[in-house]
Order: C-alpha cells, then sequence, then structure tokens
C-alpha cells in the first residue's frame, strides 16, 4: 500500500490503483427503501438463477438474470437522475423490468420440471413493485404531471 498525500487530505491507495477504505460502508441502500429491497431483488434472482443452471434451464436463467438484476440497476441510475422527469423516467424503466421478472417467475412456478421460485423472492418482488408505483405516482403528483385523487 501507497500512500498518497492530497493537499486536502490523506488518501490510502492500494498497489492496484484502488483507494482503500477504514470506513465500514452501510449496508447497501440501507437509508432507502427501494434501493435496499431492489438490491436485494437482485441477490435472490441470482441465487435463483444458479439453481436453474444447474437444472439446465438456461434460456429463462438468462431471461430471469437480465430483467431481475436491471430493476436495481435503475433504481440505482434513479438515484442521480438529471431532472425529476429524468427520475420518473427511470423509475418507470424499472418497473417495466419488474413486471418481466415476474412474469418469468409465474412462468417457472408454473411450468412443469422447473424448480419453484422461493417464496422471499416473491415477497421482494411484489414489495418492489409497490414501492415503484407509489414512487412514481407520487413523484409524478409533485412535477403536476397527474391528479393523484384520479391516479391518471
Amino acid at each position: 500500500m501507497v500512500d498518497v498525500k492530497n493537499e486536502e487530505n490523506e488518501l490510502d491507495v492500494a498497489s492496484d490503483g484502488w483507494l482503500l477504505t477504514d470506513v465500514p460502508r452501510p449496508a447497501y441502500g440501507s437509508d432507502n427503501a427501494v434501493v435496499r429491497l431492489s438490491f436485494e431483488l437482485a441477490l435472490g434472482v441470482l441465487a435463483y438463477v444458479g439453481q436453474l443452471e444447474t437444472e439446465r434451464r438456461f434460456v429463462v436463467a438468462r431471461q430471469l438474470v437480465r430483467c431481475g438484476t436491471s430493476v436495481g440497476a435503475n433504481v440505482r441510475e434513479a438515484q442521480h437522475a438529471e431532472s425529476r422527469a429524468d427520475f420518473i423516467h427511470k423509475c418507470k424503466i424499472a418497473a417495466k423490468e419488474a413486471e418481466e421478472t415476474d412474469y418469468w417467475l409465474q412462468l417457472c412456478t408454473h411450468a412443469p420440471d422447473y424448480p419453484t421460485p422461493p417464496a422471499p423472492l416473491g415477497d421482494t418482488l411484489l414489495s418492489v413493485r409497490r414501492l415503484l408505483a407509489r414512487i412514481i405516482i407520487s413523484s409524478k403528483a409533485k412535477a403536476g404531471t397527474i391528479n393523484v385523487d384520479s391516479g391518471a
């Protein structure tokens, strides 16, 4: 490890150039429910995809890993949106990916000879979908693009 002096503070840099820190990182997104839950969803999807691949269900596994991990990626990207409209758009993309994830999980649930998705995965997905729906509605209301009473 090489110590690199910065005019404002001292940084520890590993030999490969990555910054090192002694500060423990909090649980991912622990202060933001949708960020935390969408990350947990991605982890659950990866675990279930491992089961699908063990049973050589590669096509469905590939589809599920793409949409199931995309939810969290879009939610995280929304946290750094350039405008309220951009935030809403990224949340809508995340919601669509969550819907597609639900489709593939339902398909696996009802398809013969497929491992049943674990119940906590479906519960987490439902929580993410509900949160995203509320976030989109309230963000649109704040932007003045919908009437909250009508839900349009």
